[in-house]
């Protein structure tokens, strides 16, 4: 069982450090693979656990595609959809939080999950969520205009309409070419920045810059290893949407437990 003064100490211990000098890990294929294995048998261990968290992601996917139907901004069910996955890392800030104590040898029930939780709202993980809703805001200002300027005389009653206006026409084709280039970009620079910044900021009293740099530094320093984890998340998550957003039950803490094996790979201890 984790030591109640460990716990006490690192939720009391809100205000971070300094940012200190910036080394990171050179990592290669064979790192994902491990810390892939080692993610798996962390969710085996703590199934239900692990899957409450892509369980409450999975649900909330789902309300928010409701809400956005009853709305009648159909327009907003691709965005959403691709920009979803964007978001994971938030919901698998327990995820980490389990993995970094099975790594220790700590034990924990779900009122320790959960309070150290809850505690990253007082630190700088808030700092990170407002850097991530700012690009997730781009990222819709920048559907929004393409969607207008390109297919500025269709018509979106429904969402059947809007698929086929998309997917089935020469200017949905451009629509969804120039998109996808705009999306990709965007998707990359956030991606650079959370990969091990939300993790560090979790384990570590530090700075969100220094955390967000640190990432970067990793993803500029392995581009063929993070290009190729980027690629395994970002296909994983959109196949577990299709089936009504389920398979982020399993997927979602698989690839939550295995980005905390990677940040250990990737930034040494020394950064402490």
């Amino acid at each position: 069982m984790a030591s109640k003064t460990d716990d006490s100490s690192q939720s009391q211990n809100l205000a971070p450090k300094p940012g200190a000098q910036i080394t990171v890990n050179t990592i290669t294929s064979q790192d994902i693979r491990d810390a892939l294995t080692a993610g798996f048998a962390d969710f085996l261990a703590h199934p239900v656990m692990s899957g409450f968290f892509g369980l409450f992601y999975a649900v909330f996917g789902l309300l928010f595609m409701y809400v956005l139907l009853v709305l009648g901004h159909v327009w907003m069910i691709i965005p959403v959809t691709i920009g979803f996955p964007l978001v994971a890392p938030f919901a698998a800030a327990g995820l980490y939080e389990m993995s970094r104590r099975m790594q220790a040898g700590q034990g924990f029930t779900w009122s320790d999950i959960l309070t150290v939780v809850a505690q990253q709202r007082k630190r700088e993980m808030g700092w990170m969520a407002f850097v991530t809703l700012f690009i997730f805001w781009v990222w819709f200002y920048q559907f929004r205009t393409v969607l207008v300027i390109v297919l500025q005389d269709a018509s979106f009653s429904d969402l059947d309409g809007f698929l086929m206006t998309v997917f089935f026409t020469p200017e949905g084709w451009t629509f969804l070419a120039i998109g996808s280039c705009v999306g990709a970009l965007l998707s990359a620079a956030l991606f650079s920045v959370t990969v091990v910044s939300m993790p560090m900021l979790l384990e570590r009293d530090t700075d969100f810059v220094t955390a967000m740099l640190t990432s970067i530094k990793v993803v500029t320093q392995n581009p063929k290893v993070m290009l190729s984890w980027a690629a395994i998340i970002t296909l994983t998550m959109l196949v577990s949407l299709l089936p009504f957003f389920l398979g982020l039950i399993f997927t979602l803490p698989i690839l939550g437990h295995t980005t905390w094996h990677l940040y250990k790979r990737a930034v040494p201890p020394e950064l402490v």
